[in-house]
């Protein structure tokens, strides 16, 4: 639709409402158009912006939410930052549409919806707002692209919004992703791709949530036209749990799953395997439904032999260790200090993990059960970092809330403040912080006194903050307050257990798929200038081409890795030949150095070099 002034617009909404506009009628737009009006009773000429809550009450309808932001937080961040230069913002709604997490774009578009009040705290619920996108995708329970002047109200006409429902581990709505951009030279075809990413990203929140809440229970990935159904089922292959597909897709309902239904009327399992297995899975009705994957219980593997055993707090630090040897020395020695309150300042590259890293740092501490706050400072536009650090008083700044704002360190006081990319935060901010470090207290913008704080900070960068400080673009006297412990995360291609995160992560992101030989070789080969992050999306997205179940080297979207020297070059390709000639010949090396016409020493010694596993 064309930008209309709000008189036209009205007189629009007017004519859909009588059915002689020339939109198509049975329309979604049009039948919440009609809602709004109708059973609503709104007025699409109405300024004004959206009802906000003060803090005490965000906290209060967050309490129930609580656990699932924390869980879906990396994912949201990672849409975040996927969809941040096309000027979307990214937000978590309950199901009332209350907006309850927020990463917002660059400074230009943030701007904006910092004026708007599109941010943490604001309802968007359709019986109020108008058609929009949170609100009406919540009203209907369907994703939807609300574009432009499909708004019900005139004022909203400068926004886009590509949202998807959430539902939780029973099916039921829990709330909505959405994302939002202000971009006009954006067309709706590109809202529309933006869309599917949207929903793609909310499907694994989605088996992110069933896992969690079924962590004890064996789970059977469901084969679906709209993506896997998960279903749950314990130790006795009673079925515990069904996600909303899954349900759909087998008939399930409450009933059946609370009277312990067995597995075998849904699922033919091998019962003499407990491990990885494929399965065939057929309907109610016994008509073949196609194969699923099992996969075992989160908690550790031995746990069915030892159920009694402690659970290592530190369990999920080892398992982000794996097998290289510097990671498994620094978590050996986040062990020895234990829960002293010792700054971690972690370094490595974009895409190697840092939060996720600096999570399980707080999951191992005794504040794991308080909050986990994190701030991208490179992220977050320079003129707004005060303000979401620091928190304000009431009327402290054009454009406060009315209630003023705690600040993300005192929502992490008695938790963990996680400051990602530290490197970026400006001077003088960096000068603010150093004093809450020294002092123990905030002093939000506009405060007549200060707050205490208890918190432990971990702080990440891929600069080299030493450098910067002896240059004067960081404080020195900051630097090495935030240097209690420094952790090197290494880049994917320099990892000595490089080819068991390729296979594991193959397994989380294509769970029903296998990887051909070309495939794997191109895999293992690769630098992954994007590390982790990139090798999760490429995953991700083989998953969904490949046929057949079989990712192939067509499947996988590796551009040309530029900026490196011939040398790196040159040692993939030879990495390359080394392990397809291994998997040749089934991991012999006497056969695949006849094969490369390499001495067996010679072999060994690339091997060793190029840190390659001979059991490819």
């Amino acid at each position: 639709m064309a930008s209309l002034s709000a008189s036209n617009h009205v007189a629009r909404v007017l004519s859909v409402a009588s059915h002689v506009a020339d939109v198509d009628a049975s329309s979604r737009i049009a039948n919440s158009w009609r809602r709004c009006l109708m059973s609503h009773k709104l007025d699409p000429a109405r300024q004004g912006p959206p009802q906000t809550l003060t803090e005490a009450e965000i906290r209060h309808v967050a309490e129930p939410m609580g656990e699932t932001i924390r869980l879906l937080t990396p994912e949201l961040d990672d849409l975040a930052r996927v969809l941040r230069d096309a000027g979307y913002c990214v937000n978590l709604a309950d199901a009332n549409a209350t907006v309850l997490f927020s990463r917002l774009p660059g400074e230009a578009d943030a701007r904006m919806f910092m004026d708007w009040k599109i941010y943490t705290g604001s309802n968007f619920a359709e019986r109020s707002e108008g058609t929009n996108g949170l609100g009406t995708c919540l009203a209907e329970q369907k994703p939807i692209l609300v574009h432009r002047d499909e708004h019900f109200r005139a004022q909203w006409h400068m926004f886009s919004c590509a949202v998807a429902p959430l539902f939780d581990q029973a099916g039921r709505l829990a709330g909505a992703v959405n994302i939002t951009s202000c971009r006009e030279d954006l067309e709706r075809a590109a809202h529309q791709l933006a869309l599917a990413v949207t929903m793609e990203a909310t499907r694994r929140m989605e088996g992110l949530i069933f896992r969690d809440h079924f962590r004890d229970a064996w789970i059977a990935t469901v084969p679906g036209d709209g993506g896997s159904g998960l279903l749950a089922y314990d130790d006795d292959r009673r079925i515990v749990g069904a996600c909303r597909s899954a349900r759909a897709l087998l008939g399930l309902t409450d009933g059946l799953i609370a009277s312990g239904i067995d597995l075998s009327r849904y699922v033919k399992l091998d019962h003499s395997r407990n491990g990885d297995q494929l399965v065939e899975l057929r309907r109610a009705d016994g008509r073949p439904l196609g194969q699923g994957r099992v996969v075992p219980p989160l908690r550790a593997k031995s746990s069915a032999r030892h159920r009694d055993a402690p659970v290592d707090r530190f369990d999920a630090l080892h398992r982000l260790a794996g097998r290289d040897p510097g990671l498994v020395k620094s978590v050996k020695r986040l062990r020895s200090i234990g829960d002293h309150n010792l700054p971690v300042l972690l370094h490595g590259e974009t895409g190697v993990g840092k939060d996720v890293f600096a999570r399980a740092i707080h999951a191992a501490s005794n504040r794991a059960r308080n909050n986990y706050v994190a701030l991208n400072c490179a992220a977050m536009p320079e003129s707004l970092i005060d303000a979401e650090l620091f928190g304000y008083e009431a009327g402290a700044f054009t454009g406060a809330r009315r209630d003023g704002s705690k600040g993300l360190i005192v929502q992490a006081d008695g938790g963990t403040l996680f400051l990602d990319e530290i490197g970026d935060m400006p001077i003088a901010l960096q000068t603010r912080l150093l004093r809450v470090l020294e002092n123990r207290e905030v002093w939000p913008l506009g405060a007549l006194k200060p707050v205490p704080v208890d918190i432990r900070l971990i702080s990440a960068t891929h600069r080299d903050l030493g450098r910067m400080a002896e240059d004067g673009a960081f404080r020195a006297d900051l630097y090495f307050r935030l240097r209690g412990m420094e952790v090197r995360l290494p880049a994917l291609r320099e990892r000595a257990d490089r080819d068991d995160i390729i296979a594991q992560i193959a397994r989380e992101e294509a769970p029903n798929c296998r990887l051909s030989s070309e495939a794997w070789s191109l895999l293992s080969a690769y630098p992954y200038p994007g590390n982790m992050r990139q090798l999760r999306h490429v995953l991700r997205l083989a998953g969904c081409t490949a046929e057949d179940g079989v990712i192939t080297d067509a499947d996988l979207d590796l551009p040309p890795f530029g900026g490196r020297s011939t040398e790196m070059d040159v040692a993939s390709a030879e990495r390359a030949a080394i392990i397809e000639a291994l998997r040749k010949h089934g991991g012999r090396v006497t056969e695949a150095a006849r094969t490369l016409k390499l001495s067996r020493a010679t072999l060994y010694r690339k091997i060793k070099a190029l840190k390659i596993g001979t059991a490819q």
